[in-house]
């Protein structure tokens, strides 16, 4: 099944017109987007886009043997003309099956949101999911199970729709996943192609043609991601953003609760506001266990809150216990827990601080706990397939 994307940007397209922000300024020649529309092996058109005949013609393609023009939702972006000669644009009914003379089968997915998404079947078996913009599927038909070999969705806009289709079995690890209905609220160029690796997902530029069903490489996940940064760098969103697509996530917090402190507890309430529902949290220290376990991605926000648990119970503030075994016992506990996120098997996103760039700590105590968490967050790195150091809410790769 031949697929082109004749736009893959949002209503408005990419740029946006008249808008002066970062993105649509860098989204310009061939970083520009049209609003997405897909022609599907030249019988079938998924949505509109303005100059529809114009990008077909671009991308090598006629819209001459289109049979079917199907709509998503109803249409919100520039006013758009039919072109001469293609069939009256329509939506199908949830559930409802279309047969196109061509051979397609097009079944109406139910979505969550206004709008309807659409399975693809080519004579051959190849399946395709086209999602609409801000849609999650809200029922898929029964043999969902066969994973399909391409989703098409708004993988920025929408993350979770990724992890619902992952939890039911309807993307697996070979599904190619292609990121449309891309808008200014994401970000331009290689940060986009980065976080979208970090989803096992891609973005292509309009026109560009894809074979559904065709091997490709899918973006390979890395197993094990450190992310460091300072205070309010924007790190524990980053580490978030990172599994937001995942079926299941469970979120170690290393914090735990302290009574009567207000301000901790608005921190803490607002990480979980951040957090879909559908993730599972343990307040807990004890992380050996969970990294020797077997069970869904782990992500453990933070390691320095784990570091000062760590030196409480080795003694670490008191000078002489420190020297009179504290400090093995640290460094034992530290070995321990490397050892295990180098052979864990689950997916793992840690969260740290980078604390030895200011100022140089005013007592003994705050020097010790700087250099314990510096060696800390190196051999833990040194564990990991990624390491990124987050500035400004901006996410460096380091490794």
């Amino acid at each position: 099944m031949e697929l082109t994307l004749l736009g893959t940007g949002a209503p408005l397209g990419l740029p946006r017109p008249d808008c002066p922000c970062a993105v649509c300024a860098l989204s310009r020649g061939p970083a520009a987007r049209a609003s997405t529309s897909l022609l599907v092996d030249g019988a079938l058109l998924l949505d509109l886009t303005p100059g529809a005949a114009l990008a077909a013609a671009r991308a090598g393609h006629s819209l001459v043997g289109v049979r079917q023009v199907l709509l998503t939702r109803p249409h919100d972006g520039p006013a758009v003309e039919m072109p001469a000669g293609l069939p009256t644009a329509g939506r199908v009914p949830d559930g409802r099956e279309l047969t196109l003379i061509s051979g397609h089968r097009v079944r109406a997915v139910p979505m969550d949101a206004p709008g309807t998404g659409y399975e693809v079947v080519s004579a051959e078996g190849e399946r395709l999911l086209y999602l609409p913009r801000g849609g999650a599927p809200a029922g898929l038909p029964d043999d969902h199970r066969v994973p399909y070999d391409m989703v098409v969705a708004d993988v920025t806009g929408r993350p979770d729709a990724l992890a619902r289709l992952r939890a039911t079995g309807a993307a697996a690890a070979s599904t190619d996943v292609i990121a449309v209905h891309l808008d200014h609220d994401a970000p331009a160029g290689p940060e986009l192609d980065r976080r979208l690796a970090a989803a096992g997902a891609r973005a292509v530029p309009d026109g560009t043609t894809l074979y559904v069903g065709e091997y490709h490489a899918v973006p390979d996940v890395p197993r094990r991601t450190l992310v460091t940064g300072g205070a309010r760098s924007g790190k524990s969103v980053e580490a978030e953003r990172r599994l937001e697509t995942f079926p299941e996530v469970v979120y170690v917090a290393t914090g735990g609760t302290r009574a009567g402190d207000a301000e901790w507890a608005q921190r803490v309430g607002l990480h979980r506001e951040r957090r879909p529902a559908s993730w599972r949290t343990e307040e807990t220290t004890d992380l050996v266990p969970l990294l020797a376990a077997d069970g869904p991605a782990l992500l453990i926000d933070c390691l320095s809150l784990w570091l000062t648990d760590a030196m409480d119970r080795a003694g670490a503030w008191d000078d002489a216990t420190w020297e009179n075994g504290g400090r093995q016992a640290l460094a034992e506990r530290v070995e321990e827990l490397v050892a295990a996120v180098r052979e864990t098997r689950r997916t793992v996103v840690a969260v740290t601080n980078e604390v030895g760039s200011g100022v140089v700590p005013a007592t003994a105590s705050g020097r010790r706990f700087r250099d314990e968490l510096g060696r800390l967050n190196a051999a833990f790195a040194d564990a990991c397939e990624q390491v990124l150091l987050v500035v400004a809410g901006q996410a460096l790769v380091l490794r």
